[in-house]
């Protein structure tokens, strides 16, 4: 071993400031944007407009509406696929924009959230 210790480290030492100033700033980016989408409203539509629902970035439904000519007793599965669908449109749509929210701040790199 070199005297005074693992000389082959060069100026790590100085990088390793800068590095942890970066995550630090990079987490913080991230916090926010995670505040950003749980803030966001997502409309998803199905049957031509027939229903439509809010979804919050948090996976909560916040509006629901069902123009009453799909609702039809003698047919409730067809009520709920439309508003299964609705839903399903908004939760890829939710996906998606945090996706390009999330890959903007982490240059696409996959964080363990």
């Amino acid at each position: 071993m070199a005297k005074g210790g693992y000389r082959g480290m060069g100026g790590f030492g100085g990088n390793m400031g800068s590095l942890m100033a970066q995550a630090q700033k990079m987490q913080k980016q991230l916090e926010i944007a995670k505040q950003e989408i749980n803030e966001m409203r997502i409309t998803g539509t199905a049957g031509g407009d027939k229903v439509s629902l809010v979804l919050g970035g948090d996976h909560k439904l916040y509006g629901l509406e069902i123009s009453p000519d799909v609702i039809d007793p003698e047919d409730p599965e067809m009520l709920a696929d439309l508003i299964s669908a609705a839903y399903n449109q908004a939760s890829e749509e939710l996906e998606r924009v945090s996706a390009e929210k999330m890959n903007a701040i982490t240059g696409g790199v996959q964080m363990p959230f």
